[in-house]
Formats: structure tokens, sequence, C-alpha cells
């Protein structure tokens, strides 16, 4: 592959450092010759997104809180004055409390479970409202999600029900944007070695789990999520929306482990 993404232009929302998901993706879309802009929230976040984003020769980098709509107002108005449209996004926003990804999904608070919803849910949904805008001749929505949404996944917890409804939110935005040519669609890797999955009780268990009992015997790799992404949001992906395409070594097909490993 080569320029595929040329002259397309795109805001990656959720780097948090170089294993970062985002960051495999955002580097993919680089490489096939795609213009980006990013997102952070605070500071600590900011100081980590700056040299990477340099990297990739972009100058745009904006500090965006997904709860405050005069935040994400300044983001895009951000991006219309610099570019006055746009061809992508990726979010990969997600969170709960991580006292709350170990133990039992009963026990969940309801302040964390309101919290974990409109920042993993919501939040796409209204970014997705205001990219749209700037998308006059079609374009391309991404997301992140797991398998979690709809299998048990030990302490996944709170953060299954956020991704089952992010997956719905998914399909009614692609029927929503569909007439104007935007394309909206999530991808599923398996479990990564990042900071958000970091925080997930017994994650490391579980990465090995799924590493020996995927038919590929291993899990996805950024570059792996980073080249779906390109393919969702370049012209090959004109006609693929509503969909959840998993990235996981082919782990989502199994009923039960490896026979060795029962």
């Amino acid at each position: 592959m080569a320029d595929l993404m040329r002259g397309k232009r795109g805001l990656v929302m959720g780097v948090a450092n170089d294993r970062s998901i985002a960051w495999g993706i955002a580097k993919a879309m680089h490489a096939e010759g795609a213009d980006l802009a990013f997102s952070y929230q605070g500071d600590a976040f900011g100081k980590r997104v700056a040299p990477l984003a340099a990297s990739l020769g972009s100058s745009i980098l904006m500090d965006v809180d997904v709860m405050n709509d005069a935040s994400l107002d300044a983001c895009f108005a951000q991006l219309r004055a610099e570019w006055g449209r746009m061809d992508f996004l990726i979010h990969a926003i997600a969170y709960s409390d991580k006292t709350e990804l170990q133990g039992r999904f009963i026990n969940t608070t309801r302040a964390n479970f309101a919290k974990s919803l409109s920042i993993s849910c919501y939040s796409f949904i209204d970014v997705a409202r205001r990219a749209s805008e700037l998308m006059p001749d079609g374009g391309s929505l991404i997301t992140l999600t797991y398998e979690g949404s709809h299998r048990v996944t030990p302490h996944y917890n709170v953060m299954g029900v956020a991704k089952a409804a992010l997956e719905a939110a998914v399909i009614y935005l692609a029927n929503d944007l569909g007439p104007q040519k935007i394309r909206v669609n999530a991808i599923s890797p398996g479990p990564m070695k990042t900071l958000a999955g970091a925080a997930i009780g017994g994650a490391r268990a579980t990465f090995r789990h799924t590493e020996a009992n995927a038919p590929l015997r291993s899990n996805a790799t950024l570059e792996a999520v980073g080249g779906t992404a390109v393919w969702l949001a370049s012209d090959y992906g004109a006609f693929t929306t509503g969909e959840v395409v998993r990235v996981d070594g082919g782990y989502h097909v199994l009923g039960m482990p490896q026979p060795e490993n029962l």
C-alpha cells in the first residue's frame, strides 16, 4: 500500500503514549499520507502527546475535555479554521474508575456507571455530530471497542456495558450519516499492552490466555490495528459501515480454549 490517505485530513482522539492503539492508527495513517490533528486531555497527557504529534509533522494539538461542550466546540472550530473540512476521525476514548475494574460487576456505583457511559459512549455521538458538519463530501468515523461488550470478560465490568452501548451507537450513527456518505465503524482488537488495558484487573493473565488460544496464537499488533483503520478510512472502505471489525487473532470465534489448554 502507498498513499492511500494522501489528501485526507483527520483528528485522532485518545493517544496516551507510544503504546496506545490510537498511536498505532496515527502512525499508519501518516505512513499512507494523511494529515493529522491530535487531541488530548490535561497537561500530563499533553506533554506525552506533543513530541509524538511533532514526529508525524502535526502542528494541530488541542486540549479537549469531551465532557465539556465549550471545549468540544473550540476543538472543531479550530479544525474548521485550519482545514475547512476533514475526512476522518479516530475516537479512542474510554473511562472507568479503575477500582471498579476488578471484583464483581454488581458492585458498580451509579456515579461511575454514568461517567463511564458518558465518556466511553456518548462522547463518540457528540464528536460524530460535530465532525459530520466538516465532512461535506463524506468521510469515516472510527471508534474502538472490545469483545467484553457481549461476552463476559473477567473484571471488564462496567466497560463491557459501555462498549455494548458504543457498538449500538455505531449502527445508529451509520444509519443517520449514511445519506451524507459518512461511514461509521468500530475496530475490536483483542487484549493489548496499553495504558488503558493495564487498568483492568487481571490484564496480564487475559493477554496470555488469548495469545495461547486464539486461532492465530497471537494477539493483535498496533500495526495490524492501524492497517485496519487505514482500510476503513480510505476509499477502499467506501462501502463498509455499521461494522465491528475484529482484529483479535480470531479469538472471538472460540467456544472453549484450545484442547491443550483445557
